[in-house]
This record gives C-alpha cells, structure tokens and sequence, in this order.
C-alpha cells in the first residue's frame, strides 16, 4: 500500500515545471514560513535533515517529510494537489504561477496499516 498520490491537476504542474526546471523534489516540514504546505524544488535544492523521511515519489520525485511531522502523520495517505492562490510564503516553484501545492490527508484502515510500503529515512546531513 503506498503512502502517497497524486492528482490529476497536481501531474500537470509537476510536468510543466519538471519542463522547466528539471528534476524536482519535494519536502513538507512541521511548521514555520510555510506551515505544513508541501514545497517543491529542483532536486537537490533544499537539504533534507538526518532522520527526514521519504514517503514515495511523485512522477519518479522523491516526496520529503520532516522526521517529527512523519512521526505525527505515520497513520495517514497523502494525496498531493494543487489549488489557485499562493501559499504561505513563496519559496516553492508552483508559486509564480499562481498555484499552490496541498495535502488531503486520510488515516489508513487498520488492514492498510498492515501492508504499508516501507519509508527511507535519510541517514546523512
């Protein structure tokens, strides 16, 4: 059982940027400049701590979380899309253009839980 989707909407910006930027990444920290929104970047441009954790890929992008909001939201599928506005800050790529990527969260069944695809935790700083 995996982790995480993607929608539709959320596949078609992650095309137009990987078109303009190359290989993405994405990352979700537990707070601060921009909450707990989901932040894409060109791969390689924002540090993942040791202990983070990656709960899949979207369109062959490794999908980050910080380690305390992973141990907060073990339990749950996340769904990445994309809505019109801009988000807390900024710093994401989807930004000027007007979009904003989001989560929809859904806790996992007991039966789910039993059958999860193992995380990657980033063993180096």
């Amino acid at each position: 059982m995996k982790r995480l989707s993607v929608t539709t909407e959320a596949l078609a910006m992650i095309k137009m940027l990987k078109e303009k930027f190359g290989d993405l990444m994405f990352y979700q920290a537990g707070g601060c400049c921009e909450g707990t929104q989901p932040q894409c970047f060109e791969k390689d441009g924002f540090y993942i701590r040791t202990g983070d954790v990656c709960i899949g890929q979207v369109d062959g992008f490794d999908f980050w979380l910080d380690k305390d909001l992973f141990e907060y939201w073990k339990h749950a599928h996340f769904t990445l899309d994309v809505m019109d506005g801009i988000g807390a800050g900024g710093f994401s790529l989807e930004t000027p253009y007007g979009k904003t990527f989001i989560i929809q969260y859904r806790l996992f069944t007991p039966e789910e839980l039993t059958v999860l695809e193992p995380v990657r935790y980033n063993e180096y700083d």
